[in-house]
């Protein structure tokens, strides 16, 4: 009883905050011409997050398609198929299939709730959570173009973060045997409700059934996640924060939390990493690129509304940790 309310509590303010954010959209004009006086910051703050909303959606739907076709046509079977039974290559290969899913790091949630809800290990689906947003062609191409053509730090972005990305999945392999799911109203219909013996267009109808609930449960997660980016963009001065790193230590942890404050596309982040070249080393601008899609405020607030607290903030330190560890490590070289 208590879950439901909660449940319908969540439901009512997203649907809230989704009404507002579409009144905005609506009558952003007659509100600062004809009727009172808005601050500019708030303008501001107004303007990023629809922009972060905009950005993000698109990416989020693409997400929740992925795991209503997960949900509807794929089996137990097929997953214990795909993924090896020796957790090493589990843990490789989670690596490597998160590649197939191309998607931002809000997008990934929804798919890897749904895979580890069908049985995936937790630790696979990691896997594909840390390596979806950062390792595809799209974000590949976008690096290279952004940094004038340069595959160097392309290729640095994609193999160092495929590195990290197996030491992490590893790490989780060890610390955590469970899938860390909480229980929603969406896991128990997974747990429930089977229809792949079901004529191909109940199935179809099934999939954007679940693709539907699924986009309204993430969306008002994504919705508070970019509301709080934007905040922080809005009134948190970046000359403050850049103005923190000197020397390769500081430097790189700054590029990180700006990473993570940002809550950037990671289909665009390398454009915005490229206009920070002059002022950092290039360990810090991988820093920056490695670390936002895997981890960034959105996706946290995301995170939290899908795995268990302690899961979340314990793979938030290890992400943390291994990104800036390995990347002074390889400083020299680089």
């Amino acid at each position: 009883m208590d879950m439901q309310i909660n449940d319908r509590l969540a439901e009512m303010i997203g649907f809230l905050l989704l009404a507002v954010a579409a009144l905005f959209i609506l009558f952003s004009n007659q509100l600062t011409i004809t009727t009172f006086y808005i601050p500019d910051s708030f303008l501001t703050f107004n303007m990023i997050f629809l922009s972060i909303l905009i950005e993000a959606i698109p990416f989020v739907l693409i997400g929740v398609f992925i795991a209503g076709m997960i949900q509807v046509f794929v089996t137990e079977e097929h997953l214990k198929r795909l993924i090896p039974q020796n957790k090493f290559l589990a843990v490789i290969m989670s690596c490597f299939i998160g590649a197939l899913f191309p998607a931002c790091e809000c997008g990934i949630v929804p798919i890897v709730r749904r895979l580890v809800a069908k049985g995936v290990p937790l630790f696979a689906g990691v896997g594909f959570l840390l390596t979806g947003p950062l390792i595809n062609p799209i974000v590949i191409f976008s690096t290279y173009m952004a940094f004038g053509e340069n595959l160097k730090i392309a290729l640095l972005r994609m193999g160092l973060g495929l590195v990290i990305a197996i030491i992490i999945t590893g790490s989780i392999s060890i610390l955590f045997k469970r899938n860390q799911l909480k229980r929603s109203k969406q896991l128990l219909s997974v747990e429930s409700h089977s229809t792949i013996n079901q004529p191909l267009g109940f199935r179809v109808k099934s999939m954007f059934e679940h693709a539907i609930d699924e986009f309204f449960d993430m969306g008002k997660f994504l919705i508070i996640g970019a509301i709080l980016a934007a905040f922080v963009q809005t009134y948190v001065s970046t000359k403050t924060v850049l103005g923190l790193g000197e020397g390769v230590f500081a430097s790189t942890l700054v590029m990180m939390g700006l990473a993570y404050l940002l809550s950037l596309c990671s289909e665009a982040d390398a454009f915005i990493a490229a206009s920070f070249r002059h002022l950092f080393p290039q360990t810090s601008l991988l820093g920056f690129l490695i670390y936002g899609p895997m981890l960034d405020l959105k996706n946290t607030i995301m995170m939290m509304a899908v795995f268990n607290i302690r899961f979340v903030i314990v793979l938030m330190i290890i992400i943390t940790t291994t990104v800036l560890g390995i990347l002074l490590f390889v400083h020299p070289w680089i």
